[in-house]
């Protein structure tokens, strides 16, 4: 009695090490230059993010302790400030990065 298997081909030992090996190609580790550009990318983020949130706190308490009576204006004013600053860094780091000559793949 036989049983079928999932895989039943007969491709020999050879064809499987070949396989094996094209797949550990496929899936090998990033290059530094690739974990540079992720680096680059993840800091940016961050600087956006820390941007909006720090100018949204100065604003809040600008309305909440300097009595000025502004409530909520001077923070909606601050967070607007805070995205356009932000979005001003995020564009002048991506032109940084696009003009650096390192970070092309040659492939």
């Amino acid at each position: 009695m036989s049983f079928a298997l999932a895989d039943n081909r007969q491709n020999g030992h050879d064809d499987l090490d070949a396989r094996i090996a094209r797949a550990k190609a496929e899936h090998a580790r990033p290059s530094a230059k690739d974990k540079l550009a992720e680096t680059r990318g993840w800091s940016v983020a961050i600087e956006f993010v820390g941007m909006v949130l720090v100018s949204g706190a100065i604003g809040y308490g600008i309305d909440t302790y300097a009595g000025l009576g502004t409530r909520p204006f001077a923070m909606i004013a601050m967070l607007v400030l805070g995205f356009a600053g932000a979005v001003y860094r995020t564009v002048q780091d991506s032109r940084q990065f696009d003009a650096a000559p390192d970070n092309d793949k040659k492939d």
